[in-house]
């Protein structure tokens, strides 16, 4: 898979394309362009440096992680089809049987992904080490716990891109409305420059809720998916692993 900074730096050079192209399909100081642009003639920010612009960079990032973690969370679903484990209802597991199906899954995860692979290769390490299944269900359960809030951490930035992305624009309001009030002028009131200054206020407030609610409504999305499947990968080794091993109790070191 791509690496995350190459999808972030595409997914950004793809925002300046289409911007690039909005720029060209609509004409200037038209309402489309005001509006997706701030491309109109009593605009306070030079363009293309406007609010509007750097929102969707700002987006175009934030979608990029998001992509990221959406394709780990498909990998994260193939594990769990992968068949590591036999998932009938009358196969037994013995402690011999354990090391090669480790050593099939310990190359397959890293700091990224794998929680089924991670998951059987510390369990299964500690059926080892330990022979007590009770040992390794405790194991298990801290394990999945970490990795929930590692999951949670994972997203931390892209809660406050959601937060950051619509303060840009309540700064555009407030640059908008303060430029309208200090240019309203009872006795010589440039009009133009006073409906271009409020145009800045909403537009980018406008833009920026929408460009927010959309990355929330992505995240949430995504985040729950990969919950599932990390939720999905310790039932998966709590009915295939734990529950199936058997461990003699009347070799030495057996334990229950």
């Amino acid at each position: 898979m791509p690496s995350r900074r190459r999808i972030r730096t595409t997914a950004i050079v793809v925002a300046a394309i289409i911007i690039t192209l909005l720029t060209l399909v609509l004409p200037y100081n038209s309402p489309g362009s005001a509006l997706l642009l701030d491309r109109q003639l009593y605009s306070i920010f030079p363009y293309p440096f406007t609010i509007q612009n750097i929102i969707y960079l700002l987006l175009a990032w934030s979608l990029a992680d998001l992509y990221v973690r959406w394709r780990m969370t498909k990998r994260e679903y193939a594990f769990l089809n992968a068949g590591f484990l036999p998932e009938d209802s009358i196969t037994m597991l013995e402690l011999h049987e354990l090391g090669p199906i480790r050593a099939r899954v310990a190359p397959l995860h890293d700091a990224e992904s794998g929680f089924l692979p991670t998951l059987m290769d510390m369990t299964i390490l500690q059926l080892q080490a330990s022979k007590s299944v009770d040992q390794s269900m405790t194991l298990l359960t801290n394990a999945l716990s970490l990795m929930g809030d590692r999951v949670e951490l994972r997203y931390q930035m892209l809660r406050y891109m959601a937060w950051l992305i619509p303060t840009i624009g309540f700064l555009g309001t407030v640059i908008g409305l303060s430029l309208a009030l200090h240019l309203i002028d009872p006795k010589n009131m440039d009009l133009g420059r006073v409906v271009g200054g409020l145009s800045v206020s909403f537009y980018t407030t406008l833009i920026a809720l929408l460009a927010s609610a959309l990355l929330a409504f992505a995240q949430h999305g995504v985040q729950e998916q990969e919950e599932l499947a990390l939720n999905a990968a310790g039932q998966y080794c709590l009915a295939n692993l734990i529950n199936r091993v058997y461990i003699d109790q009347e070799k030495p070191g057996g334990a229950s």
